[in-house]
């Protein structure tokens, strides 16, 4: 706690004195905003990460186990298809997906401390991203400055991070990866395409091939991006008249993840505000994608135009922008989950409503990109925030400088129960009940039968929230759990009540007794 105050206090000192959301900071050093809820993790072992995972037959196979506690540890699944192969001491599952179907399987970790075993089930069929995808991307951290070395460096911090072991995956490269025309960089300037027509990187990425097989080599995923238009948002080459080609050049690199955003598409779409005219660019590129022989998941960007939640899931998209880029309107959380949370119904597994990345830590400012500084962000709104995107089923995709993670942004992003909340296979975005206009309700249904809620306090001051059992159709005693703490809380009958921080949230399941 002393350490993470201490850089807190270089960082105010360094800074203005306003917050990211441009409010006074005279309260941000009180020592009880930084409490660290989640529990540090045990050296036994305990398997997390999703209940289910979905995979195209014949493609190639990658997954990584997520498992906390002592290494080493060493891994053991029983039942799985003769077509993958599991390397006990990294907990990687490789190989090539097997015929469609179902195969469940039983995962056991074991070190000198303990043992644990899960149930999972690998899906082969046509539908990926069965639970919300987890990871990281680079640009609210590192906007026009990415490189080669410091996506190479974020797969190795998610490793040891511990952030894998939780069950964060994708290592995604957003914009400038590519040629500009023009840019303040040369060595991101030159040709965008060769003769071949082939789409060029920029210099600070040499080996797009070696750049994915470092990523894979620790059983995590690689993301990329482009835009349908002409040039991406950034200026960079984008892959209009050129999407089967790109698409096949980056399956061929070995990307596992696409976010193709929107752009400078407008251009091309004109005055055309109709449902077709949206449409268009990504079912051209769903298209396409399904026809590699790679699974890559697609990332629509493209801000809720035409009521993309709606038809997302048809044109072959995996996760869709609800709303805008959230790096402007970061005091605006909780408006943006609920905004998001009004598409509730279109939320199901494979198909899923993104209000946009977790930023917390150290992010550049939306504005003028800048370079990284610590948040002052309130601790009790980012536990909320995360919070949020979990009763949501919102891709967990943290987009901070994960060259600076400290313990208290571990302690946020990597609780492995506000996770499963996010991960659980049901995929249900929680039902909001407005208790008044500082207070409401996020209500998640979980597949074993038990209930996660969200109390939340959007108001200045801390507060009391209360749900009762009839507002969750339950009735009788029930078991509550504070999955933040990871402590049971007892037994109640008929409601259950607690104190609320200011901008906070107190997270808790509910299980029948």
């Amino acid at each position: 706690m002393v350490h993470i105050l201490a850089m807190l206090m270089a960082v105010l000192l360094e800074t203005v004195p306003m917050t990211a959301m441009g409010t006074q900071t005279e309260n941000r050093l009180n020592p009880g905003d930084f409490e660290i809820l989640t529990p540090r993790a045990q050296p036994q072992p305990r398997i997390n990460g999703p209940l289910v995972y979905g995979c195209r037959p014949g493609h190639p196979f990658l997954y990584r186990i997520p498992c906390q506690g002592e290494r080493p540890i060493r891994f053991l699944v029983k039942g799985l298809p003769k077509e993958l192969k599991l390397d006990p001491e990294t907990g990687i599952i490789s190989g090539i997906t097997p015929k469609i179907g179902e195969y469940k399987v039983v995962i056991q970790a074991v070190n000198s401390k303990g043992k644990n075993k899960r149930n999972f089930k690998i899906v082969a069929g046509d539908k990926l991203a069965l639970t919300p995808p987890m990871g990281w991307n680079h640009w609210y951290a590192h906007y026009d400055r990415i490189t080669d070395k410091m996506m190479r460096e974020a797969a190795d911090v998610m490793i040891s991070s511990g952030m894998a072991d939780v069950g964060y995956e994708y290592v995604n490269i957003d914009d400038c990866w590519m040629n500009a025309p023009k840019n303040n960089d040369p060595m991101r300037v030159g040709p965008l395409r060769n003769e071949q027509g082939n789409m060029l990187t920029n210099r600070h990425f040499p080996d797009m091939n070696g750049l994915t097989d470092y990523i894979h080599a620790k059983g995590l995923k690689a993301g990329i991006y482009s835009s349908p238009g002409t040039l991406t948002c950034g200026g960079f080459a984008g892959s209009w008249q050129h999407e089967e080609q790109d698409a096949r050049q980056f399956a061929d690199w070995g990307f596992d993840f696409l976010k193709y955003d929107w752009c400078s598409y407008s251009k091309i779409a004109g005055q055309d505000k109709s449902l077709e005219a949206y449409k268009k660019p990504y079912m051209q590129m769903g298209t396409i994608l399904k026809s590699l022989d790679r699974d890559v998941v697609f990332n629509l960007c493209q801000y809720g135009m035409g009521d993309v939640w709606k038809w997302g899931g048809e044109v072959g998209g995996h996760c869709w922008r609800t709303s805008g880029d959230l790096g402007f309107e970061l005091d605006r959380i909780f408006d943006v989950a609920l905004k998001n949370s009004e598409h509730r119904q279109y939320s199901k597994p494979g198909e899923w409503n993104d209000p946009d990345y977790i930023q917390i830590g150290w992010i550049g400012q939306a504005r003028g990109q800048g370079v990284p500084k610590l948040t002052l962000m309130p601790a009790a709104m980012q536990y909320a925030y995360m919070s949020m995107w979990s009763l949501m089923a919102a891709p967990l995709i943290y987009s901070g400088d994960m060259s600076k993670l400290d313990e208290f942004t571990l302690n946020v992003l990597c609780n492995p129960e506000v996770i499963e909340v996010n991960q659980d296979p049901l995929g249900e975005c929680a039902l909001v009940i407005k208790k008044s206009d500082d207070r409401f309700l996020m209500v998640k249904y979980l597949v074993d039968g038990s209930i996660a809620v969200g109390l939340f306090n959007r108001g200045k001051v801390t507060d009391d929230v209360t749900v009762d059992w009839s507002e969750l159709k339950i009735s009788g005693k029930q078991s509550v759990r504070d999955i933040w703490r990871q402590k049971d809380l007892g037994v109640f009958q008929q409601k259950f009540s607690r104190q609320v921080p200011a901008q906070g949230v107190v997270m808790v399941k509910i299980t029948k007794k």
